[in-house]
């Protein structure tokens, strides 16, 4: 990309909203030079815009200076990147025209690579601790396994999954609503420095910019596409979080949701997608199933081995038809177990070496508790 497309792009990111679909289209057959050039010079709008519309991106053109823009972001060792260039994620483009115009920067890893292997991890600003400690852990998780976490800095999951990531000295990139020098919120702010210098902080508005609840829904789009697939965690029916689980659901990544109390609202919105397109995740080695590379397969969940686990077939019908409470003759035992009278006993004599049966008198009884059967 040329200098002077560069230093445009910069400069619509100040002017336009993200997400900007006309802009963007306008992006496509005409180029940033030339849109810039019929923003500051041109009164008659470009095709697809109203009068009102056209005078105020005009009215903001006026008011764009991308050289003190793109001198703060350096101040800030961070820097502006476009399309085309080398570090820009292609899996952006996806996005079409809603793509983003450039990208803001902090951080010294390459945003290409570590998008490479990233999991979006989202979820409610009002988590509860059950929430919180499960984002913590499978940022942690995927952290540890070599999976960039990218969230968006917000209060509750976000930030769970930030710090957890953190703490494991794995990747993570936040996703801003405002420009990559505003903490928001503001109790974020020493996560916000830890971001810019651990991992990756990036955003689509200028230097200073504020957020703005539109603007928190458009970052979304670039959350899901950025990365492999979404995992929710928690979310109310009424979720921003869910909005991300949508756009990534529309590109054909990953949609995957973590269960919790069917007695929580807050988990209400996850059990929706849970019902739909999304997949159940609890960890990361499940998540990392979807997302890997063929073979990286979650390991086979099985429950504990137990004593009785080891019996011969034999052996194991005889011991199920002993009485959990009362004491049984032999014979009787032979005909419930559907084996000869001398079969039984040579089993019992087994059983009995292993702890699991005793005589008493005439009688064979179990030696566990009376509150269940070793069978069950």
């Amino acid at each position: 990309m040329t200098e002077p497309e560069h230093l445009a792009r910069a400069a619509l990111t100040r002017i336009t909203e993200p997400g900007d679909a006309l802009v963007g289209r306008w992006l496509t057959e005409r180029g940033a030079e030339a849109v810039l050039h019929a923003l500051t010079h041109r009164h008659t709008p470009l095709p697809g815009a109203t009068t009102r519309r056209w005078a105020g991106l005009r009215l903001r053109a006026e008011t764009a200076r991308p050289e003190a823009d793109l001198a703060s972001i350096e101040a800030l060792n961070g820097r502006f990147v476009c399309p085309g260039d080398t570090e820009w994620p292609r899996q952006l483009d996806d996005l079409g025209n809603t793509r983003p115009i450039g990208l803001w920067i902090r951080g010294t890893p390459s945003l290409r690579l570590w998008a490479l292997r990233s999991v979006a991890l989202v979820g409610a600003r009002a988590c509860t601790d059950y929430g919180a400690r499960t984002a913590s852990l499978l940022g942690a998780e995927l952290a540890e396994r070599g999976w960039t976490v990218v969230s968006g800095v917000a209060s509750g999951i976000d930030g769970a999954a930030h710090r957890g990531a953190l703490a494991a000295g794995g990747p993570t990139v936040g996703v801003l609503a405002s420009g990559v020098d505003v903490a928001y919120p503001k109790g974020h702010a020493q996560l916000v420095q830890r971001l810019a210098h651990e991992g990756l902080l990036l955003a689509e508005l200028a230097p200073g910019d504020h957020p703005t609840r539109s603007r928190f829904v458009l970052r979304n789009r670039v959350i899901a596409a950025l990365t492999r697939g979404t995992i929710v965690v928690e979310a109310a029916l009424r979720s921003g979080s869910l909005a991300t689980a949508r756009h990534a659901r529309e590109l054909d990544r990953h949609t995957m949701g973590v269960p919790g109390p069917v007695s929580s609202s807050l988990s209400a919105g996850v059990h929706g997608l849970l019902r739909g397109e999304a997949t159940l995740v609890t960890d990361a080695d499940e998540v990392i199933e979807l997302v890997g590379e063929i073979g990286e397969l979650a390991p086979e969940r099985r429950g504990p081995t137990l004593p009785r686990d080891a019996l011969p077939p034999e052996a194991a019908r005889v011991l199920e038809a002993l009485p959990v409470a009362e004491p049984i003759a032999l014979s009787t035992l032979a005909h419930a177990a559907a084996v000869p009278p001398n079969v039984a006993l040579a089993r019992l004599h087994e059983l009995r070496a292993l702890g699991f049966v005793k005589p008493e008198g005439a009688f064979w009884k179990l030696t566990g508790p009376t509150t269940g059967h070793p069978i069950g």
